[in-house]
């Protein structure tokens, strides 16, 4: 009998063998779920130069890291991570593909006024929220300019560098933040959450949203020495060596309870990478959440690594052959992976 928090296999993926080819991992059935953009094969590029307007960048070829303050965004800021984060942005919608609301799940009523999204990377978040409730104003803010080329009129997306002083007038009924992981350091993610209990309406709520980077398995399908097991403490460990954890899904609770929230409800997601499971949600929810994987991999963790990784900073060499080997265990039909969110 399967635990009621495992994951059920689907057997036919048994019978794929070394046949199995990545392309088989193709998300091709999205028919503009939950109003998201209709995919086929290979998800589309971003389309377009990136603009770099009032930004100091450093370039690594094609990857770019944005620097709008003194440090650095450790997270690469290209086209493949704009990917990547499409790819999980639909992964979180489909998690909560039964609810009334599949965007934010906290109760604001029918027209609340104004929305905020903090790291609003692509501003696909917010452009789809303000597309769906056309009397509130959303706003997006990040360190980076999204590349977009359209938004709805209600929606406004601003760079910005959330830790000075924010300026906007108008208190927020909600303020949504995902995958921040290592954008702060932990006094300036309590500084944040003080911010958003500050600039919140009486009433109002604040949504974050923080995948693990811890790769787990409940069937023991996966050797307890793959290298999958040690990918989440390597990474934390150079992230804390950085001054920015990335393991902040953690201190969620105790972080927005410090700031002077109350309420606060906490929800755990398995999401599945690859498309392993027997349900056809969570099958849809793992072959999208791979290509978050292998698209974002190096954007991840090529900053991290080769600034603070151990013994020493690596090589940009090691860090591609690490990621490699990463791609490949993930990839196996037999190992039957998740991460938490």
């Amino acid at each position: 009998m399967v635990p009621n928090d495992q994951i059920a296999v689907d057997p036919v993926l048994y019978d794929l063998g070394n046949e199995y080819s990545v392309d088989d991992w193709q998300s091709n059935h999205l028919d503009r779920v939950l109003g998201v953009s209709r995919l086929h094969g290979k998800w589309p590029k971003v389309r377009g130069e990136i603009a770099m307007a009032h930004l100091n960048t450093s370039d690594n070829k094609t990857t770019r890291y944005a620097n709008l303050r003194q440090s650095t965004y450790a997270v690469a800021v290209d086209d493949k991570q704009f990917e990547a984060y499409e790819c999980i942005h639909v992964v979180a919608l489909l998690s909560e593909a039964k609810s009334d609301n599949p965007y934010f799940q906290s109760p604001i009523g029918d027209s609340p006024k104004h929305i905020l999204d903090l790291g609003t990377g692509k501003g696909t978040w917010a452009i789809e929220v303000a597309d769906l409730l056309p009397n509130t104003t959303v706003r997006g803010v990040d360190l980076f300019p999204p590349p977009v080329s359209w938004m709805p009129p209600n929606c406004v997306l601003e760079v910005d560098d959330v830790l000075q002083e924010w300026t906007w007038r108008d208190p927020f009924d909600l303020v949504h933040l995902r995958i921040l992981d290592s954008a702060f350091t932990t006094e300036e993610s309590d500084r944040v959450y003080k911010q958003c209990y500050e600039n919140i309406r009486p009433g109002g709520w604040i949504e974050h949203l923080g995948p693990s980077m811890y790769v787990e398995c409940d069937d023991g399908s996966v050797p307890p020495d793959n290298i999958l097991f040690g990918f989440g403490d390597l990474i934390s460990r150079a992230a804390n060596k950085m001054g920015r954890p990335i393991n902040i899904y953690q201190t969620f609770h105790g972080s927005i309870e410090k700031a002077g929230f109350v309420d606060i409800q906490e929800k755990v997601y398995k999401w599945p990478i690859g498309p392993w499971p027997r349900d056809k949600l969570l099958k849809e929810v793992g072959a999208l959440n791979f290509h978050h994987w292998s698209n974002g991999l190096e954007g991840y963790i090529m900053f991290v690594l080769t600034k603070f990784g151990e013994p020493e900073p690596w090589l940009k060499d090691e860090v591609l052959v690490y990621a490699a080997k990463i791609r490949s265990e993930l990839t196996n039909p037999r190992h039957h992976v998740y991460h938490r969110a």
